[in-house]
C-alpha cells in the first residue's frame, strides 16, 4: 500500500511538471492547462466535446485538413456548424473572420495555426481580439507548429490551445497538451448537459490533472504514463533550449531547405516567405512527373521518406517534415540531394 501511494505522488509531480512545461511552451499562466491521453485529435475532441453543446453555433475555417475534421466533429455532437473556406494554401484575414463572426455568431471560432497538409502557418495577431468583440471562444490547433513558429496563447487571447507531442516537441505520440482560459474554463463548467464523452468531460479530468482546487485526485482512467515521462523530458528539453532559440532554430533550416528547393527549379507551394510553416515545407508537384513514382524512387534508393498532400492537398504537393530533433542541415542536405536524383531519375511525361 504504502508503496501504492508513492508511486502516485511521483507520478502527481511528474503531471505538474508537464503542467508547468506546457505552460511554458503556450506561453500561458491558465491554470486548467493538462495533457490529454491520446495524440492531437483527443485534444480537438475534447475542445469541442466540453465547449459546445448541441444546438450551438461554431465557425470553422477550413484552408486544409483539420478544419475538415473539426467540422465533422462538431457536427457528429450536434452543433449548427458553419465554415469559412480557402483552398490549401489560402489564410483568411481579419476581416474575412470578423464579417464570419457577426453573420454566425457562433460560441466557438476554431483556426489552424499549423496547417501540415498545406504547409502554412497563420496569423494570429488580433484574431482572438475579434472573437472576443462577439463574445465568442477561440480554439487553435498548433499541433504542426508548437515550437517551430511563435505562437503565444495569453498574448494573443487564446481561449483554448491544444499540440501534439510528437511533432517538434520530439516525444513519442500518444499525449496532448491542452489549454484552457478562464472564459472557456467558465463555458465548459456552466452546461446545461453533460459532454458526450464521459472519458475526455473536463470535469473528471480537471481532477484528474489537479486543476480543480480539490485535496484529492480521484481515478478516472490510465494515462499513458510511459508517454507522460517522456513528454516531460521533452518539454524540459525545449525550456532549456528557450522557445525563441526553436523557434529561430526551425526558421534557420527551413530557410535552407527552402533555397535548396528553389535552386533545384523547384516551386515551394505557399509563395509568401512569412507564411510557410518551418517545420513542414510543402513544394509544388513539379510539372510532368508522377508524384507517386518521385517519392517511392525517394524512398528506395535513399531510404528517406517524404509524403504526398493529406486530404484536400493530395495531388497538389509533396511534403518534407523538419522538426524537433530532425530539423537540421545534415538531413535538409539529404532530403534535396535525394530529390535531385530523383528528378534525374524518374520519367518525365512530355504532356
Amino acid at each position: 500500500m504504502a508503496e501504492k501511494l508513492t508511486n502516485h505522488i511521483f507520478l502527481s509531480t511528474i503531471m505538474n511538471d508537464i503542467k508547468k512545461g506546457i505552460q511554458y511552451a503556450f506561453q500561458t499562466s491558465n491554470n486548467m492547462t493538462l495533457a490529454m491521453s491520446g495524440s492531437g485529435h483527443t485534444a480537438m475532441e475534447c475542445a469541442v466535446f466540453n465547449i459546445v453543446e448541441p444546438g450551438e453555433s461554431v465557425l470553422v475555417a477550413i484552408n486544409g485538413i483539420w478544419g475538415e475534421r473539426v467540422a465533422e466533429i462538431a457536427e457528429r455532437m450536434g452543433a449548427k456548424v458553419h465554415t469559412l473556406f480557402k483552398t490549401p494554401g489560402g489564410h483568411f484575414t481579419n476581416a474575412e473572420i470578423e464579417q464570419a463572426l457577426a453573420k454566425h455568431k457562433p460560441v466557438l471560432f476554431f483556426l489552424t495555426h499549423g496547417e501540415s497538409s498545406a504547409g502554412l502557418v497563420h496569423p494570429m495577431d488580433g484574431v482572438g481580439d475579434i472573437c472576443h468583440k462577439y463574445n465568442c471562444l477561440l480554439l487553435v490547433d498548433s499541433v504542426a507548429s508548437l515550437g517551430a513558429a511563435p505562437i503565444l496563447m495569453d498574448q494573443q487571447n487564446i481561449d483554448i490551445l491544444y499540440t501534439g507531442s510528437q511533432k517538434a516537441l520530439n516525444a513519442p505520440p500518444g499525449t496532448a497538451p491542452v489549454s484552457f482560459s478562464e472564459r472557456a474554463c467558465h463555458k465548459m463548467f456552466n452546461r446545461k448537459t453533460k459532454p458526450v464523452s464521459y472519458l475526455l468531460d473536463m470535469t473528471h479530468l480537471s481532477n484528474y490533472w489537479g486543476n480543480d482546487g480539490k485535496p484529492e485526485r480521484i481515478y478516472h482512467h490510465t494515462g499513458p504514463v510511459s508517454g507522460f515521462f517522456a513528454l516531460r523530458e521533452s518539454l524540459a528539453i525545449i525550456a532549456e533550449m528557450g522557445l525563441e532559440n526553436s523557434w529561430s532554430h526551425h526558421t534557420e533550416i527551413a530557410e535552407y531547405l527552402w533555397k535548396g528547393l528553389e535552386d533545384l527549379g523547384l516551386k515551394l507551394f505557399i509563395k509568401d516567405k512569412d507564411l510557410r510553416l518551418p517545420s513542414v515545407t510543402t513544394i509544388a508537384i513539379p510539372e510532368g512527373y508522377d508524384w507517386k513514382e518521385l517519392l517511392a524512387y525517394i524512398m528506395k534508393h535513399h531510404r528517406i521518406e517524404f509524403t504526398g498532400g493529406l486530404g484536400p492537398s493530395v495531388g497538389m504537393v509533396l511534403r518534407i517534415g523538419l522538426m524537433g530533433y530532425n530539423c537540421n542541415k545534415a538531413n535538409a542536405a539529404m532530403v534535396l540531394a535525394a530529390l535531385e536524383d530523383a528528378l534525374k531519375q524518374c520519367r518525365k511525361s512530355k504532356a
